[in-house]
């Protein structure tokens, strides 16, 4: 598993530093007072003034300092250290109060301790843990008594159809079913700025299934308190979606047949 997780470190890394310059993260919209959140999160979360976030999975801190912005008391974690540096840079730059650890998931109860009113974490998160019960067991120490979780995520049902086809007749290209081995990509690119080469070309990723997500919850001792799917995405999975009016991208095939995203909210019993 460390030489897994150390291709995707490495890829992280070199991701970051391009990251913070792409126009896909408009990272001098944000320092002009930009909120990176989607509406989704935003009206799904609700209000978050005083409260205390744990942003798991955190990249360069865009969203958690979004979350600061908006009146919560912010820690963003992830296992990029040079994402974190990015996030402790901008926070100092931008005098915008924020708590930025290195640490991946599986090992934050080392380095951290407290709980918070909220754990959130959002979109292409889970593809890169390989276990999810463990996963949730990190997301429930975090949360206080009454305290709730957020996920806004890409489908997993979405993740199966052939990602680099050209015409919009949709194709099975991966297991929804998932096994315990990553599936193995090449890409050499980056998701932000497909005009880069990347020295670590190679990276892995793990399939879940909705109903595993859901279980690990519950059995963590979680409450579900909505399940939320939408045929629509933040993001273009597959070339030929479209860009809608509502700013989310469609299939402009078959609109509205599969799942593209989904939300979920959980809260810790008193």
């Amino acid at each position: 598993m460390e030489q897994y997780q150390a291709a995707n470190r490495n890829l992280w890394n070199e991701w970051a530093a391009i990251h913070e310059q792409s126009p896909f993260y408009d990272v001098e919209g944000f320092k002009a007072g930009r909120v990176s959140l989607h509406r989704l999160e935003r009206e799904e979360v609700g209000d978050v003034s005083g409260k205390s976030l744990l942003h798991l999975q955190c990249h360069f801190g865009l969203d958690t300092l979004s979350w600061a912005r908006l009146g919560a008391t912010v820690t963003g974690i992830d296992f990029s250290d040079k994402a974190i540096e990015i996030a402790r840079r901008l926070s100092d730059e931008l005098q915008i109060p924020a708590t930025f650890v290195l640490s991946d998931v599986y090992r934050l109860p080392d380095v951290l301790s407290g709980q918070f009113d909220i754990v959130f974490t959002s979109y292409g998160v889970l593809c890169w843990l390989p276990d999810i019960p463990r996963w949730a067991q990190v997301v429930a120490r975090y949360l206080k008594p009454g305290g709730i979780f957020y996920i806004v995520e890409f489908h997993p049902f979405a993740y199966v159809f052939d990602d680099e086809a050209k015409t919009p007749d949709l194709s099975v290209r991966y297991p929804y079913f998932g096994k315990s081995e990553p599936l193995t990509f090449t890409d050499g690119s980056s998701y932000a700025d497909p005009s880069v080469t990347i020295s670590q070309p190679v990276h892995y990723e793990w399939d879940h299934r909705l109903g595993e997500i859901v279980t690990a919850l519950i059995d963590a001792g979680l409450r579900i308190e909505f399940l939320h799917e939408f045929p629509y995405s933040v993001f273009a999975h597959m070339p030929f979606m479209q860009c809608g009016e509502d700013g989310y991208y469609h299939l402009s095939k078959g609109e509205g047949m599969i799942p593209l995203m989904y939300s979920l909210r959980a809260k810790r019993c008193e």
